[in-house]
């Protein structure tokens, strides 16, 4: 159960690596407003506030593989802690989003449900 809980905290980080790029770098690119549903007056309107919520979504991410690093490592505690600090985050972020925008709930679903599970799964993992 562990090993599942890990893979599927990875799995997390790395949807939340492509958001930042969609965020951060790509944000008034065609692909990116293809994805947030954005024209390009939108998107310039609001780069700078995707720029800076593509680097949460970053850190999110760092912060869950800093979490699988230091299970793999043996420091189960320590990595436990920051798993559930980053999918955690990742989980509830994605909550937000879905009781707060109907039509976005796909959205919230595809980067909630990975983390969302992982948590449990180490909650699980943990309690045996």
């Amino acid at each position: 159960m562990l090993i599942f809980s890990l893979v599927l905290a990875a799995l997390a980080a790395l949807v939340h690596v492509v958001i930042f790029a969609l965020e951060s770098l790509m944000w008034t690119s065609a692909r990116a407003r293809r994805v947030f549903g954005t024209s390009l007056k939108e998107a310039r309107a609001t780069q700078q506030m995707a720029f800076n919520q593509g680097f949460y979504n970053l850190f999110l991410a760092i912060v869950t593989v800093a979490g699988i690093g230091f299970v793999l490592a043996g420091v189960v505690p320590v990595g436990a802690a920051l798993l559930i600090a980053g999918a955690g985050s990742m989980a509830a972020a994605a909550l937000v989003l879905f009781c707060s925008a109907p039509d976005k709930r796909g959205a919230a679903l595809k980067q909630g449900l990975l983390p969302l599970v992982s948590v449990l799964a180490l909650a699980l993992s943990l309690a045996v």
